[in-house]
């Protein structure tokens, strides 16, 4: 049975089935389509709180979507391997050896279906600039870059339009900036200084 085809345990299914239901009493509401194919690499940001994982998660269940996420290969050893592969969780070799970058690259063209989430911030502190691993990895992938989208202002968040990297990471960052300018995080003053400022991956 592939990973795809798995059914996530109890645990997982309690674990997430609580989360949402957070969501759903703090009223969140989702919008947006999920783009087709389903594969793709998802922007979520801004990032600057532990609820932005309860609200995200509640988001992507509304659209009917199950988005992963890297982790070190560390978080799959027994007992939480099934629960991190249940919750969404790829793992990644971070020794020097291995290109992490490469490796999300050779997942999308394994799979039918593979939304990757990536936090460009890397941290919920404050930053002064994204990291540029998630458009390497769409770029070598030949996927879109989707915005993830959480506005605490108006408790509403989901899907942004699609933007198919063009190599000129400038430009494409200024679009994926001007959404983002409308988006209200829960701690604004953490919130990314500078989406288009270009730090090493």
């Amino acid at each position: 049975m592939s990973l795809e085809e798995r059914k996530p345990s109890l645990l997982s299914r309690m674990f997430r089935r609580a989360l949402v239901g957070i969501y759903k009493r703090h009223g969140w509401r989702a919008h947006g389509a999920v783009p087709k194919p389903r594969k793709f690499v998802l922007i979520a940001a801004p990032h600057t709180s532990n609820w932005d994982f309860v609200y995200f998660l509640g988001l992507t269940d509304d659209l009917g979507i199950k988005p992963h996420f890297m982790a070190k290969t560390s978080l799959f050893r027994w007992p939480f391997t099934n629960f991190m592969l249940d919750m969404g969780g790829v793992p990644v070799d971070r020794s020097s050896n291995k290109n992490y970058v490469q490796q999300m690259i050779d997942e999308f063209n394994r799979r039918k279906e593979f939304m990757l989430t990536i936090a460009p911030e890397g941290t919920r502190g404050s930053v002064k600039a994204w990291k540029t691993g998630f458009y390497h990895i769409a770029i070598g992938a030949g996927v879109p870059l989707v915005v993830g989208m959480m506005d605490y202002a108006s408790r509403s968040g989901g899907l942004g339009p699609a933007i198919w990297p063009t190599g000129d990471y400038v430009a494409d960052m200024k679009k994926i900036a001007e959404i983002y300018a409308t988006v209200t995080p829960k701690h604004p003053a953490k919130g990314m200084t500078d989406v288009i400022a270009k730090e090493e991956t």
